[in-house]
């Protein structure tokens, strides 16, 4: 089995606010040499200091863009005093601050040489959303469905003339589990072959996985569907309630 690469130091190079509730860091510095190209899409480890513990906190989150000496990591602010330890580091972030990450991941990018494809997410889903709706080709189909907190934080995204944007307004992110699976019964199902992506939090998923896995009957070779983060519990209990969920729904 391959060792995991030690993590790496960055620097903060810039932070910027996208949109209302999303906030960008740029990441860069020495440590960012033999990063591996293409790794947009894929993810990164943060290791925020715990204080009182030489044990850092990880967190995960998406390589929202990556060019030769820097790296863009996306932050969804879901406000109402729902400030993980990730988004208030991010927050508080300035300019020649340090921040050890692990990875990259994997990207989970949308295979080539589909008819149709179809995208669903909240704004923890967008950078990777954003990612592959940039990497199709001009001549895709598809329809994404994208839930955002207000019409201010709806991007400019590169998207092919081909592929739909739908933007759903929901001010308190997980206040709505059921948002985005009720749009996509919506979608008149396309012919030929499909492929959908979806990934939300966890209450929302598993309404976008009845449907699409258990009433649409796709398979892996089908559908990439993940949750991101569960409304009311920190990442480390999430990841346990998804692997539970993840074992149980087989």
């Amino acid at each position: 089995m391959a060792s995991r690469p030690a993590p790496r130091t960055l620097e903060v190079i810039a932070s910027q606010r996208v949109t209302p509730n999303m906030l960008r860091l740029t990441l860069g510095g020495p440590g960012l040499d033999g990063f591996p190209e293409g790794s947009a899409g894929g993810y990164v480890k943060l290791r925020l200091p715990q204080p009182g513990s030489d044990k850092p906190v990880v967190r995960t989150y998406t390589v929202r863009a990556q060019r030769e000496a820097e790296i863009d990591v996306d932050f969804a602010l879901h406000g109402h005093g729902a400030t993980g330890v990730a988004t208030a580091w991010a927050l508080a972030a300035q300019p020649g601050d340090k921040i050890e990450i692990g990875g990259p991941g994997p990207a989970k990018p949308l295979p080539p040489g589909r008819d149709f494809y179809l995208l669903a997410g909240d704004m923890t889903a967008l950078p990777a959303i954003s990612v592959n709706i940039e990497a199709l080709p001009a001549d895709a189909r598809g329809l994404a469905v994208i839930e955002v907190q207000s019409e201010a934080d709806i991007p400019a995204l590169a998207c092919p003339h081909g592929v739909e944007m739908v933007w759903l307004v929901n001010p308190e992110p997980g206040a709505q589990p059921g948002l985005l699976a009720e749009r996509l019964r919506d979608v008149a199902w396309p012919d030929g072959a499909l492929y959908a992506w979806a990934a939300s939090e966890f209450s929302a998923m598993r309404a976008m996985r009845e449907y699409l896995r258990g009433e649409r009957g796709l398979g892996p070779d089908a559908l990439y569907i993940s949750s991101y983060w569960k409304a009311g519990e920190t990442e480390d209990n999430h990841k346990v309630i998804k692997r539970e969920d993840a074992e149980a729904a087989g």
